[in-house]
């Protein structure tokens, strides 16, 4: 029986890359990648000569029973996103969950993750947290804010640059415009920033220029 590695990969800075994370690529029998033209960069600067075939949102589905089968047959698979850790709002739990159900070992190397340095420089409370991901596009977007208004835990949110402004919007309307907010953009890159302040306050910063970049946002949970 074969076995399914979760690899992190860095999300900017390359240094973050691990030595155990580099052996297990390696050695792996193959390389499952997000984007294959992005991960060969990687795979390159860190010399490693591992086949490496696409595994992403749009082929998943129809890829696992193929997956399952290598493994099965003793062949060691690594799985990689374009940055961060595997499975993490990226391709990744159907392919464990089904490793599970087929009594194959899953290990997922510690390493880098968006959301965890957000949320701890933030400087809101990080004892209680809940991690949201992408809000919903459209539909459900608004009843998921209606619940999430009532929640006293420290809140994280992945959000895309192009919808940044919209979405600190969105957190003064339902959430009040003295709610705590907290945005880190471009982490580990050369370019960070962490804006922190009241929702009101965080909104109008990023309203003066074009957003880029990766962005984590932080909101405390309501205060009982």
């Amino acid at each position: 029986m074969g076995k399914l590695f979760l690899v992190p990969t860095p999300i900017g800075n390359l240094e973050d890359m691990t030595f155990r994370a580099i052996r297990v690529l390696q050695e792996a029998d193959l390389i499952l990648a997000e984007d294959t033209r992005n991960s060969g960069k990687l795979l390159k600067h860190f010399d490693i000569g591992t086949h490496m075939i696409s595994h992403h949102m749009h082929n998943e589905h129809r890829a696992v029973e193929q997956l399952i089968a290598r493994m099965k047959s003793g062949e060691t698979l690594a799985l990689i996103s374009d940055a961060g850790t595997p499975a993490i709002s990226d391709p990744g739990f159907l392919l464990t969950r089904a490793c599970v159900e087929n009594g194959i070992d899953v290990e997922c190397l510690p390493g880098a993750t968006a959301f965890v340095p957000a949320l701890v420089n933030s400087g809101l409370p990080n004892d209680r947290f809940i991690f949201e991901g992408f809000l919903p596009e459209k539909k459900g977007r608004q009843t998921r804010y209606l619940a999430l208004a009532e929640e006293t835990r420290t809140m994280i949110f992945y959000v895309s640059p192009h919808k940044l402004v919209k979405t600190l919007g969105e957190f003064v309307q339902y959430f009040g415009e003295d709610r705590q907010v907290s945005v880190s953009r471009e982490l580990s890159k050369m370019h960070e920033e962490t804006a922190r302040g009241t929702a009101s306050e965080v909104l109008k910063h990023f309203e003066k220029g074009t957003v880029k970049g990766e962005i984590v946002a932080v909101v405390a949970g309501k205060r009982t």
